[in-house]
């Protein structure tokens, strides 16, 4: 109980600090956890976030459960997952509960500011050459004309082939790292990640079900963060669950807040369920939350095996790619095509994104300002 206490703590102060997104959060993790208190070796470390970048889910949150795995066995990791989110989690269903106009409306613009910024910077990152490119436009236009979740998972199933008949097999490096996590325990996380996959996805999932849609997007996002956007759009926008103001002024005020933005989610539980706010709330974190943080108990114990096969590696680079593609298609439609009213909204959005381009005005400055004029 010591150790679960210490791990949260610990967790909590970063949940009330890390501004930033992923890249930011593992960058805290690393300063906090391996160079300063020195619970696991820079080795371990670089295994956890390798792990935590190919498969689906908030690699940040991810990373920060597998410390917590690391250091205090399955109510470490727990505790490090509640104390990291807990603080952006009580704000988001806070604002869920609110419903401002003018408030919505600059937090709509800065949204599609952050999106455009985002895909920008995965683009460099992630399309590097032109065999990259092509299978990003592909999965782009594919997602523009096939509706829905079906358009989502056949265009990262095409990205995934795409990539095994283009690109070269990466080499990938031979670490190993331990975690106090049984081959039991680990099969039995696994087991529950499909189980709840298939419900999800099966009939037992009602039609335009806020939890189905939030489980099948922890489930199939790689990179976490803005790349859950599409997912969320297609299964809570198209059905009528939210509206597109509504959805967008949630997500803007995700980026002016520390923690995950995975606690999106809350937001939403909170704005579609009103009249049970803070529960559903609760249930959408966990229905978000819940397939990511059961792989990393599934697959860690088995992450040196896994690294045996290049050829995998190769083919969640392309769904990373694919990706791409499907950010931008939902940038274009419906965040541009029904979130730009007027030349005001354009304006505002256009100086937003030169901000941010910038590298020297920080994503919750630039919520914040567009919130208030």
């Amino acid at each position: 109980m010591h150790r679960a206490l210490e791990i949260f703590w610990a967790f909590l102060r970063l949940g009330l600090i890390a501004f930033g997104g992923p890249i930011a959060h593992l960058v805290f993790f690393r300063r906090w956890f391996v160079e300063e208190r020195r619970w696991l070796s820079d080795t371990a470390y670089t295994q956890i976030v390798a792990l935590a970048q190919v498969i689906p889910g908030p690699a940040s949150s991810q990373a920060g459960f597998a410390i917590g795995l690391h250091r205090g066995g399955l109510t470490g990791g727990i505790a490090a997952w509640i104390g990291f989110t807990l603080p952006a989690a009580v704000i988001m269903i806070g604002l869920g509960t609110v419903y401002t106009q003018g408030l919505v409306s600059g937090l709509k613009l800065a949204a599609i500011a952050v999106v455009a910024h985002a895909l920008y910077g995965m683009a460099r990152s992630i399309c590097l050459d032109w065999q990259r490119g092509a299978i990003a436009v592909v999965c782009a236009i594919g997602a523009s004309f096939i509706p829905g979740i079906l358009g989502q998972i056949s265009m990262l199933a095409l990205g995934a082939v795409a990539a095994l008949i283009l690109l070269k097999p990466a080499a990938i490096p031979q670490e190993a790292i331990k975690i106090p996590i049984s081959r039991n325990v680990s099969l039995t996380a696994l087991a529950i990640f499909l189980i709840g996959f298939l419900l999800a996805l099966g009939p037992l999932a009602n039609d335009g079900s806020l939890w189905s849609v939030l489980f099948q997007s922890g489930a199939l996002v790689f990179g976490g963060g803005h790349v859950v956007l599409p997912l969320l759009e297609s299964g809570l926008i198209t059905t009528g669950l939210i509206d597109t103001e509504r959805f967008l002024a949630g997500y803007g005020a995700a980026q002016a807040i520390p923690g995950p933005l995975f606690t999106f989610a809350g937001y939403l539980g909170a704005q579609i369920h009103p009249e049970i706010a803070a529960l559903s709330g609760l249930l959408a974190l966990i229905c978000i939350f819940a397939p990511g943080l059961l792989l990393v108990v599934a697959l860690l114990p088995f992450w040196q095996r896994l690294t045996d096969y290049p050829r995998a590696q190769q083919a969640l680079t392309g769904i990373n790619v694919a990706v791409v593609g499907l950010l931008a298609a939902v940038l274009i439609n419906p965040l541009l095509y029904q979130g730009i009213g007027d030349w005001k909204d354009a304006t505002v959005t256009l100086l937003a994104l030169i901000a941010l381009l910038s590298g020297r005005v920080p994503v919750y400055l630039v919520v914040i300002v567009c919130a208030a004029i």
